[in-house]
């Protein structure tokens, strides 16, 4: 895939990226049911609630964040968000220093073609700044995020995904309505989706650090497809709140912050004994 997407950007530098297209999957663990429907039910209130906290408290973040050194980050947005659905994330990360890109890609409706122009993009931006980017994707976002990272491992300095369920391999590991909202608008089911993407394993490790963020109480998808595989690399770190209101939520925010400010050479899991962390930051699942 990555050949052909970059067929008007470099072919003859990027032309061994091709991306196979395998027609079964193999996942390394089992089906992780549908998200509660408390939490479905809730979903919405608790968006809300994380929005008017991260207008209060928005001063004492940016105080506390680490400041940036200044590296290129793209944010990529959920299912059926834009680039005004991540607009308080890249606000944030802008005010701390970093050089933030919007997808640019309109809505993200999960359709093969958008995740082909974010590759260009992503591509186009690494020949224009010259160094690795981390890439933050919220949701499928973060799905994409990885399959982009996957692609360009050279260019990406990180990836940090929110509530994004990238081991989901079957239709029930999501919320129905949204499953088949995700069908109507991406002409794919998830399962098809998944065989476009080519990896035998979703949680096939990466080249660089990852940090996969979660909530137990995700109204969207089932919190288990969203963590990751434990190694010195990988990190899960969980949250308390909703699955939309991931790009708003104050605690999210500060997390995100922290890994970007980690250098790829000397890279260190997120410290939940630091301060009062162990209060906000439950201890992750962990998955081997």
């Amino acid at each position: 895939m990555a050949a052909e997407v970059l067929a008007d950007s470099d072919r003859s530098r990027r032309g061994d990226v091709a991306m196979e297209s395998p027609p079964t999957f193999a996942s390394s663990q089992p089906s992780s049911g549908r998200p509660a429907l408390f939490n479905s039910l809730f979903e919405l209130p608790r968006v809300l609630f994380e929005a008017t906290l991260l207008g209060v408290s928005w001063s004492v973040l940016r105080a506390q964040a680490p400041k940036g050194d200044g590296h290129p980050v793209m944010v990529l947005p959920g299912f059926m968000g834009g680039d005004e659905s991540t607009l308080l994330l890249r606000r944030f990360l802008t005010s701390l220093g970093y050089q933030v890109l919007p997808w640019l890609q309109g809505r993200n409706l999960g359709r093969p073609e958008l995740l082909e122009g974010a590759m260009r993009r992503f591509y186009r931006a690494w020949q224009a700044y010259e160094t690795p980017i981390s890439l933050v994707g919220q949701s499928l976002g973060g799905v994409f995020s990885r399959e982009i990272a996957r692609q360009f491992p050279e260019a990406t300095r990180c990836v940090i995904t929110l509530g994004s369920p990238f081991a989901a391999t079957e239709h029930g590991n999501t919320n129905p309505l949204v499953a088949k909202l995700f069908e109507q608008m991406s002409g794919l089911s998830v399962e098809e989706m998944r065989a476009r993407f080519g990896a035998t394993d979703p949680r096939a490790p990466l080249a660089m650090p990852a940090t996969a963020i979660y909530s137990r109480q995700d109204g969207m998808v089932a919190w288990k497809t969203c963590i990751d595989l434990d190694s010195d690399r990988t990190e899960n770190i969980e949250v308390l709140g909703s699955h939309s209101g991931m790009a708003v939520a104050p605690d999210v925010l500060h997390v995100v912050a922290d890994r970007l400010a980690e250098h790829p050479v000397t890279w260190k899991k997120f410290d939940r004994a630091q301060g009062l962390r162990c209060l906000v930051y439950p201890k992750p699942a962990t998955l081997s």
